[in-house]
């Protein structure tokens, strides 16, 4: 599958060998960057790092969207209370609101499925497989160049997944320049264990996310579960917890400003070397809009489920995102202007391009340079179309709807040439997709949503507009289009997944009609976007290899931008300057105190307080600060993906979990400057404190404690 390498990937990002921190390294790298490691304080032996069948890498996991880690023998998957959340959104109802209240399990028996299509993803292997994917391809352009690049990944991932119970990859690295396949084993029982109350793994809510001082308890707890054999198998009660290969051991040592920290995590998609035409584009364009859309949309949900309580479990965990996202867009956007991106990028920009320019590169390059700026501004104009066009899947069912049908479309073809994501190996998603709509699901407040979303998609010229879409809900209006369907409910969505397209084509189920209606726009739309794929991969590459030429003249050792694979990334513990004084690396439980207002977001368990002022801390209160540390800053880099990432110290034990940034850094994803950029982590001395005295949930650090 080509994964739109194009102009949605940046470019490279680079550092000398010995700069420090500046990097989301892949494990392999691990070698060419050990000195650097080593002056920032690194124990381990680098080497072992670039190791996945060792400790301490062979711990870390993915939960889809969000990193993990095992932490125990009996297959206990640590992460972000953020990340589980919408397996606690899942398991709530009016009458036990875990969001409210937290969930302990007292017993293996007690632990609780997890929302549909919820995985623990085991990292096995990285591969380079760029020949392989470059087979064929040199000589096309545009759609053909695309297809071929999806047909050689898709024959790569097939061979890969005949190993039983495995989900393969295959990613872009360095602008479609190199490929690698990431194999994972695929575990597809996973259980709520743990999460502790809202007040606790969300205190502060939207207030404090991005901000710095931080009090937010943001972890919390899944299991993995495999057949008895050992076999990755459904949800069963016989299923038995997954014994990993390792997990990571609880730090005995009291973790201080200054000391070495390292995270390992999937981090989602970085943008540090676009182009400065796609810069501006973003900045002046694409974000204010992104930004405003999110702000609305989360008003909407906001005043739709007013006043009923279920309607609010069902759409928190919508709200949160829009709200996380909203809040990343403003202060992406304030950063930029405060550091002058533009003109950085500019600066870097030219310097290359002058480089390109010079001697037999010119003739080389100067095609290669033209392409790409005219890509790059197609595909803006695009972006800007997509943005609003994709709103009318606010619409649940008709988002559904209009999976359905392609999955009927698809299964007209042999499986290897389905489009991915319609393959056999997606139906278990496809299915767990239809069925989590049921918990998240209000037919009155989705039409307010819905109708929100039609207003700004009307306000598309009609060229860019979809004629089928337009004419079905012209004809049948909205009273018809939400009386008139069986969709709302997972076992008559399911049941259409056996059915073929002509079935679909018969139906008088208004939102299928609406579907089919809006079929071959979509149609259009893709063979469109396949095209500029091809091209700008063709551009890209060609453009990634010279730049890395370039950094290569200057002795710089240079890190592929994130893209959903694993990562290590180092640093310390450090504060920083602000407003001329320098703000501290750790936040405290006093903190909460001052905080506590007994109201929503600044509320707490009254057990929490009276521990708290009582100073009850037991063993967990820091040495040196003399008093328990909550969260704590750190200047490693990290993006969207990190969330719930195993924070470890010199020694690759495990001193708390990635979480967040703060708002001056989120341009960070853009450009990376150790002065500003910091990472936000819940400490590990918290997460035992909150566990063992507040939730009763001794029994679970005995586990962790017991390795």
């Amino acid at each position: 599958m080509v994964r739109k390498v194009g102009i949605a990937l940046a470019l490279l990002c680079a550092v000398p060998g010995a700069q420090a921190v500046e990097g989301m390294w892949m494990p392999g790298q691990a070698p060419e960057i050990a000195e650097a490691m080593r002056k920032e304080g690194l124990k381990l032996d680098p080497a072992t790092l670039a190791n996945l069948q060792t400790a301490p890498m062979s711990a870390i996991a993915s939960i889809g969207g969000c990193s993990a880690s095992f932490v125990s023998p009996q297959g206990l998957v640590a992460s972000n209370h953020h990340c589980v959340y919408g397996s606690i959104q899942y398991n709530s109802k009016p009458e036990r609101n875990l969001l409210r209240d937290g969930f302990v399990a007292k017993t293996l028996g007690d632990e609780l499925p997890a929302a549909p299509g919820t995985r623990v993803f085991v990292i096995e292997e990285l591969r380079d497989v760029t020949a392989q994917m470059n087979e064929g391809v040199v000589a096309l352009t545009g759609k053909a160049r695309a297809d071929k690049l999806t047909a050689n990944d898709k024959a790569l991932v097939a061979a890969c997944e005949k190993q039983p119970n495995r989900r393969c990859a295959v990613r872009s690295y360095f602008g479609g320049s190199a490929y690698y396949l990431q194999q994972q084993l695929e575990i597809k029982d996973v259980r709520l264990v743990y999460a502790p109350a809202g007040a606790i793994g969300n205190f502060g809510g939207e207030v404090d996310n991005w901000q710095w001082p931080r009090h937010t308890g943001d972890f919390g707890f899944y299991r993995a579960y495999v057949a008895a054999d050992g076999s990755s198998a459904p949800y069963d009660v016989k299923n038995v917890p997954y014994r990993p290969k390792a997990w990571l051991k609880l730090a005995k040592d009291d973790l201080k400003a200054g000391d070495f920290v390292m995270v390992a995590g999937f981090p989602g998609t970085t943008e540090r070397y676009r182009t400065t035409a796609e810069t501006k584009h973003f900045y002046s364009e694409f974000y204010p809009r992104q930004q405003s859309l999110l702000s609305a949309y989360s008003d909407q949900i906001i005043a739709a489920t007013r006043g009923n309580q279920e309607a609010v479990i069902k759409y928190a965990n919508a709200l949160r995102g829009a709200d996380n996202f909203k809040k990343k867009l403003s202060g992406q956007m304030t950063g930029a202007e405060a550091i002058g991106l533009l003109a950085k990028k500019t600066t870097q920009e030219n310097a290359f391009r002058a480089w390109a320019q010079t001697g037999e590169r010119q003739a080389r390059l100067a095609p290669v340079i033209a392409s790409l700026d005219a890509i790059a501004a197609e595909a803006a104009a695009a972006r800007m179309v997509g943005q609003t066009y994709g709103l009318i899947n606010r619409n649940q069912l008709f988002s559904a709807a209009r999976a359905l049908y392609r999955w009927s479309k698809e299964r007209e073809k042999p499986d290897a040439d389905r489009e991915p994501g319609f393959q056999d190996r997606d139906e278990r998603f496809v299915r767990e997709r239809m069925v989590q709509i049921d918990r998240r699901f209000d037919a009155k407040i989705d039409r307010k949503l819905f109708e929100a979303a039609l207003a700004e998609y009307q306000g598309l010229g009609a060229a860019d507009r979809n004629a089928g879409f337009d004419e079905a809900l012209k004809k049948m209006g909205l009273d018809k289009l939400y009386a008139g369907t069986k969709l709302g409910t997972a076992e008559a969505r399911l049941a259409w997944m056996g059915k073929t397209a002509k079935d679909f084509e018969a139906s008088d189920d208004t939102v299928i009609k609406l579907a089919v209606a809006s079929y071959a726009h979509d149609m259009n739309l893709d063979a469109a976007d396949k095209d500029r794929d091809g091209r700008a991969q063709a551009a890209r590459s060609a453009y990634i290899a010279a730049y890395r030429e370039y950094l290569a003249s200057q002795g710089k050792v240079a890190y592929p931008d994130a893209n959903g694979t694993l990562r290590l990334t180092f640093g310390q513990v450090k504060g920083r300057a602000r407003d001329g004084m320098m703000v501290a690396p750790f936040t405290t439980a006093e903190g909460i105190l001052e905080k506590f207002t007994g109201q929503e977001p600044f509320e707490s368990p009254a057990r929490q307080l009276d521990l708290i002022r009582a100073r009850d801390y037991g063993t967990y209160a820091s040495k040196a600060l003399k008093t328990l540390p909550v969260n704590f800053l750190s200047t490693v880099d990290i993006t969207n993906g990190n969330s719930g990432s195993a924070t470890v110290n010199a020694k690759g034990e495990l001193v708390g979990l990635a979480f967040d940034g703060t708002i001056e850094g989120v341009i960070g994803d853009w450009w990376f400057d150790e002065t500003i950029n910091r990472t936000i982590h819940v400490d590990a001395r918290y997460m035992r404190w909150v566990m063992d005295k507040v939730d009763g949930a001794g029994h679970l650090l005995k586990e962790m404690d017991g390795n």
